[in-house]
């Protein structure tokens, strides 16, 4: 994405709105979660309060985890990682994530929350919060993706946690967005918008013929500072049977200078309160 594009305050206010949007989505209809309510379930749920508010096309669409399934446990395949008939129970905490298209503009976010209370799950929650410190600063500073991958890992340890982003395909902490141009009809193939992933497969051939990725992970091709953009990042931490993570917008000027989009998301709030 050219710095122009990403850095013109018209195209972040739209960005920013929709980020708003799906968090809204998350949030709402995690409020709303009883016992005896399904991943399928909180997903349609999420989907319905997007489309009824102008969403007309998904980066991929919603998905929910219960349970242990918060942290990926026992996961050894893609269709895991699809909403399931898995019942929400008092205490339990849960990870709902969406990624909607509305007018080209995508979002890509996750809210975790708890049904009741969960020691662990409040603990994890919290100590979240240095993570997004971290990462912004390290990619502030010009540091390669592949280190601050690492940086991740080492906090990750000194906490006592587990990496559970490492678990997504290509062990991913992070991904480019940007606004999807496609002439291609608007259809989902196994939860996934095709003109996005038509836009991302660009992305991938442009970026390895520079010997970067749009996909930062820990491997060789992310040795390289984060090229200017909007990148969509979500560490997920994890203790025994429960994970947590945020996903939020990170921006990275032309000048390699970073920020988050936006500060006033659910997870920011609750570090604000605490």
């Amino acid at each position: 994405m050219a710095a122009k594009e990403v850095t013109a305050p018209a195209d972040l206010a739209k960005f920013r709105e929709l980020q708003q949007l799906a968090y809204a989505a998350a949030e709402s209809v995690g409020q709303s979660l009883e016992p005896g309510v399904t991943e399928k379930q909180a997903a349609n749920r999420i989907r319905a309060y997007l489309t009824d508010r102008g969403v007309q096309d998904w980066f991929h669409t919603p998905f929910a985890w219960f349970g242990d399934r918060t942290a990926f446990r026992g996961f050894r395949t893609p269709l895991q990682f699809f909403p399931s008939r898995r019942r929400l129970a008092e205490n339990m905490p849960f990870i709902l994530d969406c990624a909607p298209v509305r007018d080209g503009y995508v979002a890509d976010i996750g809210y975790a929350s708890c049904l009741g209370t969960n020691p662990i799950y409040e603990q994890l929650a919290e100590d979240l919060t240095e993570y997004r410190t971290l990462i912004a600063a390290r990619v502030n500073d010009g540091v390669p993706l592949q280190q601050i991958y690492r940086d991740v890992d080492a906090l990750i340890a000194r906490q006592g946690y587990d990496n559970r982003h490492r678990v997504y395909p290509g062990r991913v902490i992070a991904h480019q967005i940007r606004r999807v141009h496609s002439r291609l009809p608007k259809i989902v193939a196994a939860g996934f918008g095709i003109r996005s992933l038509q836009t991302l497969a660009g992305d991938l051939i442009v970026q390895r013929m520079h010997h970067r990725s749009p996909l930062w992970a820990d491997g060789e091709i992310s040795r390289h500072p984060a090229t200017p953009g909007l990148w969509a990042v979500e560490p997920h931490i994890g203790f025994r049977d429960v994970g947590v993570k945020f996903e939020e917008i990170l921006v990275v000027t032309g000048s390699g200078s970073a920020y988050w989009l936006d500060d006033d998301l659910p997870h920011v709030r609750r570090w604000q309160r605490a």
